[in-house]
């Protein structure tokens, strides 16, 4: 599959999880102090993105 989720340590030393599509970083997250803090936000993501309105803004 061309989309994924990645959890990576940034230069600070914290966790980032990062969507990519074809190894191109569409979004990423704040940092977090711990792994699991990562993966709470990418399951956030996936359960509440979904139902996300859509606000364009000029």
């Amino acid at each position: 599959m061309a989309h994924k989720f990645t959890i990576e340590k940034n230069k600070a030393g914290e966790f980032v999880a990062k969507f990519k599509h074809n190894s191109e970083t569409i979004f990423w997250t704040e940092g977090y102090s711990s792994r699991a803090s990562a993966r709470n936000a990418i399951a956030s993501i996936l359960k509440n993105g979904p139902a996300a309105t859509v606000e364009e803004v000029e």
